[in-house]
Formats: structure tokens, C-alpha cells, sequence
């Protein structure tokens, strides 16, 4: 039996495990991932988060993706694992790293932050599908599609153009996250999300919401420093602010805020 609390943060599930008690190997956490988030004989969930000992952070962040495949960073997971920690005895704002990537979080009563110590710089990449693609990765693989409202709504053609795009081998070697957008307005967006490793649309995605509201800003031509986007997913609206630097045209000091929630706790049979 393995102790897990299931959370949730805009939508998007995960089944969290405290490592430093488990003491499961990471083949062993790679082959129950599947079990765990299977929604008809597991727990169900969009990934796993494993919270274990880090040599050069506060914690380190284990995720997979609901098939066990690497997921990279998970925006959400992020925030989600960061309210665990606290729960757990960590400080209100503490560091964690998902490789070697080192983030902040800031745990919050109603909101969770997370700090990305990377550079995102948008780079057009041609059509698929009849879709122009913007790549914009933000510690994982992601690109940006500029839709209309009406067509975010139909969600069997999202699914269908997301895996082909997303199994694109001459595009993307290692696949890719796909993300819809709709403007709503200079500083609010809508999104779909169709993601690599869950193979279907999910209710949100942080680190897809980060490459959104960058793509917005790039397409809109806006200049300006320092921005903040609100981005409405299905599962909850989530907030990102970035700097973005003229002379390289690239963005940086990006931060991801959103809600985190626990729903329920349990033990399961390996």
C-alpha cells in the first residue's frame, strides 16, 4: 500500500506521493504511473508528482505524464506540489528543482507563484494541418496556435490536428505540446491545451499558458517591458507576468500564478 493525496490546480489532476517515505525507485515511479492515473482502474489523474530529497534545492520535483513519459516542467504540477510541501513543513516560499532547473514558489491562502528560471524567445515554424505554428517552449516543448472563439469550442477537431501535430517527427523529435488561443483582448487570452504524454485536451496547462501569453504578446507587437496576461482555461483562469527584452526579443523573469487544491487523500495497492 502507498499513501497518495490527489490535487488539482485550474483543472488539471495529479496524484501526489511523498518520496522521502516511499523511498521508490524512479523505474518503479515510471511503471506505476500508468496504474495510478488510469481514471477506470486507478486513481485517475493527468500525471504524477514524487516530492523527494534535492542536492541543490529545497526539494526536487518529480513528474510523468499520465503514459509515464517525462512531461519536463509542469506548470501546475509546480504549484500543486509546492502546497504539498508546505503541508508538509516546507516554508511558504521555497526553491525546488525539476532537473536541473531550479524554481521559487510562493505559496499563498488562495494562490501558489512559481518562479521560471528560464528564457522563452518565439520562433515561427511553418503550417501543419492548415495551422501556422509558433514555438515557444517554456521548460518544455510547446507550441501556439491563433484561433478563433468558435473553433476553441470544437474539440474534436482540437484533438484530432494536436496529435497529428503533436506526433510531427520531422517537426518535433520528442513531440510537443499543442496550445489553441483565442484573443480576448491585449491582456486576456483564452486556451486549449492538447498535451503530449495525455493525449487528449486538458482542463489547463501552466507551462502551456506561459508559451501562450508569450506567443499573445509577440503576434500583438506590443512592446512593452514588463506585461501580465490572464489566461482562461477550462478548468480555471491562471495569471502570467514576464519581462521582455527588446535588444534579443527574448522573454525572461517569467511567473506563473494560479489556484492549487487538495480534493482527496488515500491509500493504494502497488
Amino acid at each position: 500500500m502507498i499513501a497518495f493525496q490527489k490535487m488539482q490546480g485550474a483543472g488539471n489532476d495529479f496524484i501526489v506521493l511523498d518520496n522521502r517515505s516511499l523511498g521508490l525507485t524512479f523505474d518503479e515511479i515510471i511503471n506505476i504511473t500508468p496504474k495510478l492515473c488510469d481514471r477506470r482502474f486507478g486513481i485517475g489523474a493527468d500525471g504524477v508528482l514524487v516530492l523527494q530529497e534535492s542536492d541543490i534545492a529545497d526539494y526536487k520535483m518529480i513528474y510523468r505524464n499520465a503514459d509515464g513519459s517525462d512531461a519536463g516542467m509542469c506548470g501546475n504540477g509546480g504549484r500543486c506540489l509546492a502546497l504539498f510541501a508546505v503541508n508538509r513543513g516546507f516554508p511558504p516560499i521555497h526553491t525546488f528543482n525539476v532537473h536541473r532547473n531550479v524554481y521559487e514558489a510562493t505559496v499563498g491562502k488562495d494562490q501558489v507563484t512559481i518562479k521560471f528560471p528560464v528564457k522563452v524567445l518565439p520562433k515561427q515554424i511553418g503550417e501543419i494541418c492548415g495551422y501556422h505554428l509558433i514555438q515557444a517552449n517554456a521548460a518544455t516543448e510547446h507550441v501556439v496556435i491563433l484561433v478563433d472563439d468558435s473553433q476553441l469550442a470544437r474539440e474534436d477537431e482540437l484533438r484530432k490536428a494536436g496529435l497529428i501535430i503533436r506526433s510531427s517527427q520531422e517537426n518535433f523529435p520528442k513531440g510537443t505540446n499543442v496550445n489553441f488561443m483565442y484573443n480576448i483582448n491585449t491582456n486576456h487570452i483564452g486556451l486549449q491545451t492538447y498535451e503530449r504524454g495525455v493525449e487528449n485536451l486538458t482542463l489547463a496547462c501552466g507551462t502551456g499558458a506561459i508559451a501562450s501569453a508569450i506567443v499573445h504578446h509577440y503576434l500583438n507587437g506590443l512592446q512593452t517591458e514588463k506585461s501580465t496576461i490572464l489566461v482562461d482555461c477550462k478548468g480555471g483562469q491562471l495569471t502570467i507576468s514576464f519581462d521582455y527584452l527588446k535588444a534579443s526579443y527574448n522573454y525572461q523573469n517569467i511567473h506563473l500564478t494560479g489556484p492549487a487544491e487538495f480534493v482527496f487523500d488515500g491509500n493504494i495497492p502497488l
